[in-house]
């Protein structure tokens, strides 16, 4: 079983892999699957997307928008739910992390994962605000 992590091209990725992810990570709950071309949207025009795949299999990916200077938005992660808690997810934070190096990572948490980011580093930011469409 090999592990590759590594920076991908949203454009040139297949949907179907994605949504199977999205789907199977429980992330895609609370983002727009049923509509393919929104979410290929989403994919194409994030500019740091990294994935875990095994043996050729995407298992996982992160979706940013980073300015690769000052922050990262890491604005979504999922992992395949047989490959969760296998250290996935905090490989794909890592290589997100070191595509931008000098920038802060921000997300806002899934709300049973809120107790996860602590546990790799990240601190809880009081002053996030959201304003929806």
């Amino acid at each position: 079983m090999t592990r590759d992590i590594r920076r991908e091209n949203g454009i040139d990725m297949d949907m179907r892999e994605v949504l199977e992810v999205y789907r199977s990570s429980g992330l895609g709950e609370r983002r727009p699957i049923a509509d393919t071309e929104r979410m290929a949207e989403m994919v194409r025009n994030a500019n740091l997307v990294v994935t875990c795949r095994i043996d050729g299999k995407l298992v996982g990916i992160a979706r940013s928008i980073s300015d690769f200077s000052y922050v990262t938005y890491l604005s979504d992660i999922a992992v395949s739910l047989e490959h969760q808690r296998s250290g996935i997810g905090r490989a794909l934070i890592g290589a997100t992390r070191k595509e931008a190096p000098q920038a802060k990572i921000v997300l806002l948490s899934a709300p049973a994962a809120t107790d996860y980011y602590p546990h790799i580093g990240f601190t809880r930011h009081n002053s996030a605000w959201v304003l929806n469409p």
